[in-house]
């Protein structure tokens, strides 16, 4: 396998585009930055919540699964892998304590759809920079 096929969405799940820039597809590399990112921002704007991976300290493997479905509602779950998909975003929001959400606002439903998407987009970003590195696309 090549190494630009595993470094490139890698790269692009890191920051949306960046895989396609690394293999010299600029215009979608910066076409898929800015609407992603736009859609990232405007979700936080709207008051949109990232969701944190959430578990208690378990101490058998059985209470890892039995975790995840305790405290909250099991599909933050999923909504937290979806979120992971903006992959910086996320890890900055770990560290800064921004996308906290809003919930009483009126979007804040609309903000945290939006990061959700964006994120899931990212995630096809990724997956189409690694087909035109191992040459399934042009």
């Amino acid at each position: 396998m090549k190494t630009k096929a595993v470094v490139a969405p890698l790269l692009g799940w890191l920051v949306p585009g960046l895989g396609h820039f690394v293999q010299k597809k600029y215009l979608r590399g910066i076409i898929f930055f800015v609407s992603i990112s736009a859609m990232t921002a405007m979700g936080l704007a709207m008051g949109g919540k990232i969701y944190p991976f959430y578990i208690e300290k378990p101490e058998t493997i059985l209470q890892v699964f039995t975790n995840l479905f305790k405290k909250e509602n099991p599909l933050t779950l999923l909504a937290f892998f979806a979120d992971l998909g903006n992959l910086l975003v996320y890890l900055a929001s770990r560290v800064l304590h921004f996308g906290q959400g809003a919930l009483e606002r009126m979007t804040f439903e609309f903000g945290t759809a939006y990061i959700a998407g964006a994120g899931l987009l990212n995630y096809l970003v990724a997956l189409d920079a690694h087909d035109i590195a191992v040459g399934k696309k042009k």
